[in-house]
């Protein structure tokens, strides 16, 4: 069952709309250093995936494909026939079945720090058997080491708690359904029926999902383009946001 996810709208009313898909953990404020910027030619939708932030949290678990329906919904109730779509991590791979499974809604594509596999299955399990026993609070800090180079981290120690803080208050069922759409995905044989022209972007320094990912993707999406980033780690839209917005813009602002 699909749900109405929560939605934030920046930009001129009449351009083209691009849609961005966050990180498990995240709300829509991780795409903050990219509003600005991409607003000036795009219609922004940003959204807090089910169980995040401000929208619903339906009993999980999750599968990929509730993700990218919940999208497809987001996109009937605000009218539009046919977006661009970003997404970093399982924003990306929600990204990813949204071009192979709804190819007529999705106009440019691009995957940043994602995986089409993301093993092993039990390291899932086990997270999400975490988070329901003991609260989001007690995976945070380890999840926000791996967004960051330790340079940057060191150097930006408010962002690094302010991103702490939004894992840790992220509700244990819509984190551990969100686990469990993991654990389960291999977006492997989806990659080759994606024909929106897609832009994958993988961080240097990433740990979560190295650049041999990414790889993997570009090579499977018919005319991917493949750029990395550095130094940066997972989420590189934030720390490597002035390599990250020059290459969205170049590739959605037509």
């Amino acid at each position: 069952m699909t749900v109405d996810v929560h939605h934030v709208i920046d930009g001129p009313e009449d351009a083209p709309v691009l849609i961005l898909g966050g990180s498990l953990g995240s709300t829509l404020e991780m795409w903050e250093p990219q509003v600005a910027d991409l607003a000036r030619d795009l219609r922004v939708v940003r959204y807090d995936m089910r169980g995040h932030g401000r929208s619903p949290v339906p009993g999980g678990p999750y599968t990929i494909a509730d993700l990218g329906a919940d999208v497809v919904r987001l996109l009937d109730r605000l009218g539009v026939r046919r977006a661009h779509f970003a997404g970093l991590s399982i924003g990306g791979m929600t990204g990813m079945w949204l071009g192979a499974h709804a190819p007529e809604r999705i106009d440019r594509l691009a995957l940043l720090c994602t995986s089409a596999l993301l093993g092993p299955p039990e390291g899932w399990s086990r997270r999400a058997a975490t988070v329901r026993a003991e609260g989001t609070g007690a995976v945070a800090a380890g999840v926000v080491e791996r967004w960051f180079t330790p340079g940057f981290a060191h150097a930006e120690p408010a962002v690094v708690e302010r991103m702490t803080s939004m894992v840790a208050a992220t509700p244990a069922e819509g984190y551990a359904g969100c686990c469990a759409a993991i654990e389960r995905m291999d977006l492997r044989p989806d990659l080759p029926a994606i024909a929106a022209p897609t832009l994958v972007v993988a961080g240097a320094d990433d740990p979560a999902t190295p650049p041999a990912h990414a790889e993997l993707i570009a090579d499977a999406v018919p005319g991917a383009r493949l750029e990395v980033v550095g130094p940066g780690a997972h989420l590189a839209s934030w720390e490597r946001a002035d390599q990250v917005n020059p290459l969205l813009r170049a590739h959605f602002v037509r």
